[in-house]
């Protein structure tokens, strides 16, 4: 029985071999076909001999040249290879204590000390549209629990990763389902606006916004744009602390631009990447959105909780669309499904979790109001310590508007070349339009901020 245990065992093995072979053998045949070799009984013969053999020569990505830096993270980077002790950068869009350091709120420590402590939970995937308290909370925040489209259910609101990704996939949905795909942005706005838009499928245009002259906003210009644009553009509109010129229109002028969209049919979708963090009011920064959100009409609005919570790494946004009627708002979410499905999936869960854990809790909710306008202020501070600084130094022109701007950033007027003088001999970072971030800012680096842009204007004029 043995022999012929091991003989068959032998056969089999053999059979095996075999079978292995054959298969290694019409797999070798397939890639000499796919690679277009004529000789195909030497080619794989080579192959065989050295099975990477065909993949030795030149990338296939040979071809791909070196991508320019992003304008604004490319800053940063510049900035980190920068030896100088005395460097300074202001052009990352993050807060900073007066320390200079990255700031963890208080409140977002406890909420995730809480679910830690929650040995209930668990990693299992989210919905596609996200957790669905963080979804309802965050309408209520930026649209007001007292607003008729919330109360109607009229909205849908879907969890994105943070602001760009929310309009990201509100720029998918209309690219989609919205008879009108041209949108019109504030010149200038967030660099990254264009791609994100010019990336889901949309046309884009701009409307005139800012007025170099007197550093504020070209109320007419921008009105004339928008009254000339074709009845059912999309508009983009910057909720609060505009990016990157810090200027916004008053209330008034909120309204007159509201009438204007409605009269021409105009599609607003609202970013609102700072409420509470430019005035440290969450109402008050929220006001323009709830003014256009209250009339009946639609609209889109991107969220985002980087600066208002700190939560810059954990990539938290909404994306919410008010809707007519609460029957076409459900029809809405389940396209914007079929947007997200295919494009991350789902949204990841821990920073939706402790938004929503800070929202729901009144008392967590109150501190961090509290928190939010002690960084709103400290930003502000800043602001009026540097214009007086100009001021006490006698640097040339009229540098009001640093206090008149409101949010992270100041358009300061500076020219590229000024920028680039400031870098190089004061080791200063910033984009190259002149934008800073005043958050970037302390008591301690005033005076060097000052020393810079007082030496580019008088020596560069």
């Amino acid at each position: 029985m043995s022999p012929q245990f091991t003989v068959s065992g032998a056969h089999s093995s053999s059979t095996a071999a075999s079978s292995s072979s054959s298969s290694a053998d019409r797999r070798l045949s397939a890639l000499v076909r796919h690679l277009g070799v004529e000789d195909s009984t030497s080619a794989m013969s080579d192959i065989s001999a050295n099975p990477t053999s065909a993949f030795n020569g030149d990338s296939v990505f040979a071809h791909v040249v070196q991508a320019p830096e992003d304008p604004i993270l490319g800053v940063t980077v510049a900035y980190n290879k920068d030896p100088s002790p005395i460097k300074l950068n202001l052009g990352v869009g993050a807060y900073r204590t007066e320390e200079g350091k990255p700031l963890v709120l208080n409140v977002v420590r406890q909420a995730e000390q809480q679910l830690v402590n929650d040995i209930s939970r668990v990693k299992e995937y989210l919905p596609i549209v996200g957790l669905a308290e963080f979804n309802k909370l965050s309408a209520k925040l930026i649209l007001g629990a007292d607003n008729p489209a919330v109360q109607e259910s009229r909205v849908t609101t879907v969890q994105c990763l943070s602001g760009t990704g929310s309009l990201r996939v509100g720029g998918e949905f209309l690219a989609r389902h919205y008879h009108e795909r041209t949108i019109y942005i504030p010149q200038p706005t967030w660099g990254n606006h264009i791609k994100v838009f010019t990336w889901s499928g949309l046309s884009v245009k701009t409307y005139r916004y800012y007025d170099p002259a007197t550093r504020g906003l070209n109320f007419q210009g921008l009105l004339e744009d928008l009254g000339s644009a074709p009845s059912g553009a999309i508009v983009l509109l910057h909720a609060c602390a505009h990016n990157p010129t810090g200027v916004d229109p008053t209330l008034e002028q909120w309204e007159q631009i509201r009438q204007l969209v409605r009269s021409r049919a105009l599609l607003p979708f609202f970013d609102s990447a700072y409420q509470g963090f430019a005035s440290g009011s969450l109402d008050s920064d929220a006001q323009p959105v709830r003014i256009f959100a209250a009339d009946g009409g639609e609209c889109l609005v991107a969220q985002s909780y980087a600066k208002n919570m700190g939560l810059y790494g954990e990539r938290v946004g909404a994306l919410s669309i008010v809707c007519k009627s609460a029957d076409v708002a459900r029809r809405v979410e389940s396209q914007l499904k079929l947007v997200i499905r295919p494009m991350y999936s789902n949204p990841p869960i821990h920073g939706a979790s402790i938004v929503a854990t800070i929202l729901r809790d009144r008392d967590l909710f109150n501190e961090w109001t509290i928190e939010l306008k002690a960084m709103a202020d400290r930003i502000i501070s800043m602001r009026k310590q540097l214009f007086d600084a100009l001021k006490t130094r006698g640097t040339p022109g009229d540098w009001s508007h640093i206090i008149k701007q409101i949010g992270m950033f100041t358009f300061t007027g500076l020219n590229a070349e000024q920028v680039a003088f400031m870098t190089k001999e004061y080791h200063i970072y910033m984009t190259s339009d002149g934008r800073i971030s005043m958050a970037g800012l302390s008591s301690k680096t005033v005076p060097h901020l000052t020393d810079a842009i007082h030496a580019a204007v008088t020596r560069l004029g």
